[in-house]
């Protein structure tokens, strides 16, 4: 079975190269001429651990390729996943410009039944979308199924995330189309992997209301953490006491300076939006994305209070991507945090093993960007851990304390014993303890 994923962003490229090591012959087309050049001399335009390895495996055995001509791609597969971005809007809406884009082109191209499933995640009705721009372009007559196919990869995981997945969720209207989903998964059938069949528009709310939900999770267990702090409780105890019960598990139960990234903010916005278009007031979304700018907000003033102010001082902080394994930055807590640091007058220098790039596209250079941790740390009044990567996690605390101004750290993920940090010396804040 011949496989086209049209986008080569994160989603994109990931699933089209697990299905060809599932032994399918897939097709990555973009417009972008320079990303596609890229991939064909063997780059991959981010990071993530493994994917480098499974591109150049699955191109050397012809079963995957690029191209930029899209409508040949379209032409010669028998499934299309569109693979696009689907940008928050300025309302917190989901702008579908890129999906309208990618429909009108695959209704021109329209040449025999081909099932057209959705990885971007898109608002709920978006299927029905789809189906009439493809209806209106390709005519009546035209024979295809449109399927929503929600993506569950996390970052930094995502390659074994696809081959070992929680679910495999398929919103579809035809038998025919289920037919034609489940053979493209037909590996996972091995290892008894779940199949959710459903509607297109249960699919499409699936996949909201699982990022929505964790983010709420994640939510609330920060303002736990924030509570604890006034009253003298460990949230970390209480976290763990909580996780014990079944109903609630102990996954996303670990405080820190709020979710971020490209999912969780921009979906639980979205939602937020499409139950407001369709006369409902999603509050507990609204209420997860206001405490969540307000811990970011509540992390800097932990920074000022340890450093006895921002002006002037010079704060090393470790970490930029929004989580450890990525080299994303977009939405990430600690560029926010960053932001809010020199608006404070303080000055910067950071460090992250994999975002350096991404982050300067972001911050400029309002930052300085050290070689390594202890470049970062070097003279700094104050040292911050906003991104719990694991070489962050066995610091050389008496080098620290020789290479700083003043023995202060302000552990944002809670990645160091209080009670350990206190014996050597260290100032230390965390959160919640």
């Amino acid at each position: 079975m011949k496989v086209t994923m049209i986008g080569t962003g994160y989603v994109g490229l990931v699933t089209g190269t697990c299905f060809a090591d599932f032994g399918l012959d897939v097709v990555c087309a973009d417009i972008d001429a320079a990303k596609i050049a890229l991939l064909e001399q063997g780059e991959v335009p981010f990071y993530e651990p493994g994917l480098a390895e499974k591109i150049t495996q699955n191109v050397e055995a012809g079963r995957l390729a690029f191209t930029t001509d899209v409508g040949a791609a379209i032409r010669d597969a028998d499934a299309v996943f569109i693979a696009v971005g689907t940008p928050a809007r300025d309302d917190g809406g989901t702008d579908l410009s890129f999906i309208d884009a990618v429909a009108h082109e695959i209704g021109k191209n329209l040449n025999g039944y081909k099932v057209i499933a959705t990885k971007s995640t898109v608002p709920p009705q978006t299927g029905a979308r789809i189906q009439k721009i493809l209806l209106e372009e390709a005519g009546a007559e035209a024979a295809f199924d449109v399927v929503s196919n929600p993506e569950f990869l996390r970052e930094g995981s995502a390659v074994a995330d696809f081959m070992r997945p929680d679910r495999i969720v398929i919103g579809a209207e035809s038998e025919r189309a289920v037919e034609v989903m489940k053979a493209l998964y037909r590996p996972l059938y091995l290892i008894e992997t779940p199949f959710i069949i459903t509607s297109v528009a249960s699919a499409e709310m699936i996949k909201y209301a699982s990022n929505a939900f964790l983010a709420v999770k994640i939510t609330f267990i920060n303002e736990v953490a924030n509570i604890c702090e006034r009253i003298g409780a460990d949230v970390h105890v209480v976290s763990k006491s909580m996780g014990l019960d079944g109903r609630i598990s102990p996954k996303f139960l670990h405080p820190g300076p709020g979710f971020g990234g490209s999912c969780f903010p921009k979906d639980v916005a979205s939602l937020v939006s499409t139950a407001e278009l369709n006369g409902y007031d999603f509050l507990v979304g609204q209420a997860a994305l206001d405490a969540n700018a307000r811990q970011r907000q509540i992390m800097v003033d932990k920074i000022r209070a340890a450093a006895d102010g921002l002006e002037g001082k010079r704060v090393a902080v470790l970490g930029l991507a929004f989580k450890p394994n990525t080299d994303d930055v977009r939405d990430s807590p600690a560029v926010d945090i960053i932001e809010g640091l020199l608006r404070g007058g303080a000055v910067v220098r950071a460090f992250d093993p994999a975002a350096m790039e991404t982050a300067r596209v972001v911050l400029g250079d309002r930052i300085e960007y050290a070689e390594d941790t202890y470049d970062a740390v070097a003279d700094a009044d104050v040292l911050v851990i906003a991104t719990e990567w694991n070489q962050f996690r066995n610091l050389d605390l008496a080098r620290l304390r020789d290479l700083m101004t003043r023995a202060v750290m302000v552990d944002l993920r809670n990645v160091y014993s209080p009670h350990r940090m206190h014996e050597q010396g260290f100032h230390y804040t965390s959160v919640g303890r």
